[in-house]
């Protein structure tokens, strides 16, 4: 492969968006331990500040939590509008730069910038720019990461935070995904981290020694996935176009719910992440489905599908609360409880070919 035909691609994620938004728009915050969401004693949190970060305060977090944490954590209510205009502003930068812009949230987005509209044949000059113009235009940072694919241009963009840059070469990719924990891949969260860790898979390296039809076996189809991701090697375009056909939130408890009071209780958190992710992704849905697991890992799903589409926490929690009610009483206790959005409309991998061609390739 010649090394004209390497992609280039730059993950961009703006560093703690929200929070430091409101530390930009009020002076008085900065340099303090700020929590976007609500601070009642069923809030959540949606984003917090680096500065409250330290005391281990993280989105999806219950709030009272998150003050038990930080007794000094300030709580601000979320500005969706004044973050979609901040979104919009940082978008022109990236389409200044290439047509081809895949935004995952409002706060981050990946870039094919292989063939870009300046000419620039180095992606690295381009995240810096990028990352200065940004700064410039909006006071905010931004953290970049540079790879030869998706994957690990996401990995990247998370190495060095906040307002860093950080660069995967193509001569470097293999090695680095084998050092590289499974928790840390993208697409591989704590239930399946933990699965895998059941079969002695704990690092790139692990996975890697694991064959195709072995890992197609115990994960299906993001078995295909992961076999090639081991290996450095993800051939998914950056789709401008992509749409979003779901968001959800589940969990498994350590004991089993027996009561409607104590699973709405713990679907109240699931319902705010899922409203938080489509807040951040200016999408809304008209289908809401429950998902149900009993002790027996028997488990059944109830959707409604209203006329207009909806994403905000209190809609759903009425929906759910109606879905949840008529499955009682329980047969028996629940293990897991699980929330779905679909229905969007806006609310305003196969097999690679050979990348053995990129060693020593710049970017």
């Amino acid at each position: 492969m010649e090394e004209a035909h390497i992609r280039k691609v730059i993950h961009i994620d703006m560093d703690a968006f929200f929070a430091s938004v409101e530390q930009r728009d009020a002076p008085e915050l900065r340099g303090k331990p700020v929590a976007v969401g609500g601070g009642g004693a069923r809030g959540v949190v949606a984003a917090a500040s680096y500065e409250a970060r330290t005391f281990g305060v993280r989105s999806a977090m219950p709030s009272a939590r998150a003050r038990r944490l930080c007794p000094d954590l300030i709580f601000v209510p979320p500005r969706f509008d004044v973050y979609r205009h901040v979104s919009g502003q940082i978008r022109d930068i990236f389409l200044s730069w290439t047509p081809l812009v895949q935004p995952l949230s409002l706060d981050e987005a990946y870039l094919d910038v292989t063939e870009n509209l300046k000419g620039e044949p180095s992606a690295t000059r381009i995240a810096e720019a990028i990352r200065a113009q940004i700064k410039a235009k909006t006071s905010l940072t931004a953290s970049a990461g540079v790879s030869y694919n998706k994957f690990l241009a996401k990995i990247a963009s998370d190495m060095d935070k906040p307002d860093g840059l950080y660069v995967i070469k193509p001569a470097q990719g293999a090695d680095f995904v084998a050092a590289l924990p499974v928790r840390k891949f993208h697409g591989v969260g704590p239930a399946t981290a933990a699965k895998m860790e059941g079969y002695g898979i704990i690092t790139g390296e692990d996975l890697r020694s694991r064959s195709l039809d072995f890992l197609q076996l115990k994960f299906g189809k993001a078995g295909h996935y992961y076999y090639w991701a081991a290996r450095g090697i993800d051939n998914r375009p950056v789709n401008p176009n992509q749409e979003r056909k779901s968001i959800g939130s589940e969990t498994t408890f350590r004991s089993d719910l027996t009561t409607y009071e104590a699973c709405m209780a713990e679907l109240h958190g699931l319902i705010e992440t899922v409203s938080r992710h489509c807040s951040r992704r200016d999408l809304a849905g008209k289908t809401v489905t429950l998902k149900l697991r009993y002790a027996d890992f028997r488990t059944v799903t109830r959707s409604r599908t209203v006329s207009r589409p909806v994403s905000d926490a209190e809609t759903i929690r009425d929906i759910v609360a109606l879905l949840l009610n008529g499955l009682m009483p329980l047969p028996q206790g629940v293990r897991l409880l699980g929330i779905t959005l679909s229905g969007f409309s806006d609310s305003r991998p196969d097999a690679p070919a050979s990348q053995a061609g990129l060693f020593g390739a710049e970017l």
